[in-house]
């Protein structure tokens, strides 16, 4: 099967400047080994990460006005890139372990939990699901601490416990902290610490960006808040203390007359046996003997709408980094990734996710480019 490259899309630049490199970075920035040859960090006795959930590095570029003291740093910083796909629970599992998608397994905020026909919500993580099972590989966080060094994820209380902060943070402290006032004191003491990571998690942007829109009313003044939260934040460290502001991925504004309903489109549900993945990057899990038919429907009704690749084409791509076999059936049969702003939706299946204003996933640059801003 002959396969098209968008030319919008953006490689992830996995063991170079991806979310999954910045822990090693850090760790050698902060002389606990790591891999300073995949993102080069200045030294420093402690460092501190805010990750800003939904902060694509273009966005940020668009409404620097909103923004003034991180568009200051732009200037003196070079984006990175989310994995594929662009999603919370892919990235954050990345950033944590310094792993690829491919090796970590978290593929997506949906995905098939193997040799059954249901899907493993990661953001709603089942009690059934052992995440250390399902994440059995050591993390950054555990690597810095038996190299001498310390960590601590600073978040609201409620994902104390929970499987994606298991499977992704172990290894690391963990501080709740539900208000910004909080979350910037309890910032500040963890990384007192000589030779500290201190982790600070602000999903809010993300939030307001999914139900309202980026470059909404909402959105604008959701920015300006997170602007004056680092802004105080770095305040309120030490100079020599860096701080180091990065995101998950970015954002779209998927119009409705850009979705594509599967349960319109009949067609697209023929030889499909579960539907996962989100609307920007779906995975297919195909009947037997399905596949080629499935690529086949799909390529002629999305057309330029969207990428469909098997999923050996999506693993030559690199687009999962290297893929570990017990990885394998939880990636789809098939992939699509959405091209320009573009969706695939289900109103039976995802309901919830049709209601959202914007979306991610995919591997536009409005998706993939991330900040890497160091302060």
């Amino acid at each position: 099967m002959t396969t098209r490259i968008d030319p919008s899309f953006v490689a992830p630049a996995y063991a170079g400047r991806s979310l999954g490199d910045v822990v090693p970075a850090i760790a050698a920035a902060l002389g606990c080994g790591g891999d300073p040859a995949r993102l080069e960090l200045p030294p420093a006795p402690a460092y501190i990460v805010m990750l800003v959930d939904g902060l694509g590095a273009r966005l940020l570029e668009r409404y620097a006005h909103a923004a003034p003291f991180l568009s200051s740093l732009l200037q003196h910083s070079e984006p990175g890139t989310a994995g594929v796909p662009s999603t919370t629970a892919t990235s954050l599992t990345s950033f944590g372990t310094g792993l690829t998608p491919g090796s970590h397994g978290l593929v997506g905020y949906t995905s098939r939990i193997p040799g059954t026909e249901h899907l493993l919500n990661a953001l709603q993580w089942p009690k059934e699901i052992d995440p250390v099972e399902w994440q059995p590989n050591v993390t950054a966080f555990q690597h810095l601490a038996d190299a001498g060094g310390s960590a601590t994820v600073v978040n609201k209380r409620e994902f104390k416990g929970s499987g994606l902060t298991v499977a992704a943070h172990r290894g690391a402290e963990f501080v709740g902290a539900d208000k910004v006032g909080e979350r910037i004191a309890a910032t500040v003491e963890a990384s007192a610490q000589p030779r500290s990571l201190t982790y600070l998690y602000d999903g809010d942007l993300d939030w307001t960006g999914h139900r309202h829109g980026v470059a909404s009313a909402s959105w604008l003044q959701q920015l300006a808040m997170i602007d004056a939260e680092a802004e105080q934040l770095r305040d309120a460290l030490p100079h020599a203390t860096r701080l180091l502001v990065v995101a998950d991925h970015g954002m779209i504004d998927s119009p409705p007359e850009h979705r594509i309903d599967v349960d319109e489109r009949l067609e697209l549900r023929s030889g499909v046996a579960l539907l996962g993945g989100e609307a920007r990057f779906r995975h297919l899990y195909c009947a037997r003997g399905a596949v080629a038919d499935v690529v086949a429907t799909w390529r002629e009704v999305l057309a330029d709408k969207a990428e469909v690749l098997t999923r050996d084409d999506a693993i030559a791509r690199g687009w999962f980094g290297p893929v570990v076999p017990g990885v394998l059936p939880r990636l789809g049969d098939v992939v699509v990734a959405s091209c320009d702003d573009y969706a695939v939706v289900s109103t039976t299946d995802f309901p919830y996710e049709n209601t959202l204003v914007g979306l991610h996933g995919s591997l536009t640059a409005d998706e993939m480019l991330i900040p890497l801003l160091v302060s």
